[in-house]
């Protein structure tokens, strides 16, 4: 009797061992914030907004969930079938006491993120018509007022300033100061965009930067920019980049100008302007 006294001492309930190993894997370092890199397996959004999905490999299998707010972060759409390599935190869901990840980022394997989100994105525009021509907006003769939404610093906003009050000493330069790459650059374009529209005073918006690499001119390959764009009802041009250099701000602005130098002419009818029927369409 003595002997089973001391063996149920031992004895615990299942949620009570669960709860330990959940909480002994969710204080473990090692097991927070690893890398793990496999292959999406039936990929399913909730209505809630949140992911499950199977993350696998040839000899292995884990089930996934990533929150509705991660999946905001995410520059790509995931799907069955796509390789990745999410950062996640392994921990035990207590109900039915299966080990599972918590996904805190992700990126595709193989290919680059931001490459993937551009042909997505790009994609999903066009089927909805953000390229149209028929969308697209006629410039000024002589424009009264200019919206320039640009970096306060720089070579761009100096031969903006330049060669439009050159050609067009009576126009009116409203400019907004923006950053024009890194975390937060594209909801400033975006909000420029819209505080022109709002000030109803301004006949052309410029969109400008200078060449980078893609990752530099990533702001404006943003659905948020792209979106603030199409909804203008001011013209604007898009002058990002250089003449090779293609964002999604080109497709959906209503002109493109080759370069932000060519663009600096600022003769709104005469100009070359590196934009036609055919690359409207792309």
């Amino acid at each position: 009797m003595a002997t089973n006294s001391s063996t149920n001492q031992n004895v615990v309930t299942v949620s009570r061992l669960v709860n330990y190993i959940k909480k002994y894997l969710e204080s473990n370092n090692l097991l927070q914030g690893v890398s793990v890199k496999g292959e999406i397996s039936n990929y399913r959004l909730s209505q809630n907004g949140h992911v499950y999905f199977t993350l696998k490999d040839a000899d292995a299998s884990i089930d996934c969930t990533m929150w509705k707010s991660t999946r905001a972060r995410l520059k790509f759409a995931p799907e069955t079938g796509l390789m990745v390599v999410v950062s996640a935190n392994v921990t035990v869901y207590v109900a039915s006491g299966k080990m599972h990840l918590i996904i805190e980022s992700m990126q595709p394997d193989g290919i680059g993120g931001l490459h993937l989100a551009y042909e997505q994105l790009k994609e999903k525009l066009e089927k909805e018509g953000l390229f149209d021509a028929r969308y697209k907006k006629e410039l000024p003769m002589l424009p009264k007022a200019v919206g320039i939404i640009t970096s306060p610093t720089g070579s761009v906003i100096r031969d903006i300033i330049n060669v439009s009050t050159r050609r067009f000493p009576n126009a009116n330069l409203k400019i907004i100061p923006v950053a024009v790459q890194g975390e937060g650059s594209a909801l400033q374009v975006a909000n420029a965009v819209n505080q022109f529209n709002q000030l109803g005073t301004i006949d052309v918006i410029i969109i400008a930067r200078g060449g980078g690499s893609f990752e530099d001119l990533f702001s404006f390959n943003e659905e948020i920019v792209a979106r603030s764009i199409f909804a203008s009802r001011i013209p604007v041009i898009s002058a990002i980049g250089h003449e090779t250099d293609f964002t999604i701000a080109d497709f959906v602005a209503d002109w493109r100008a080759p370069t932000p130098s060519a663009q600096q002419s600022l003769h709104f009818r005469s100009m070359m302007i590196y934009w036609n029927k055919s690359e409207r369409s792309i």
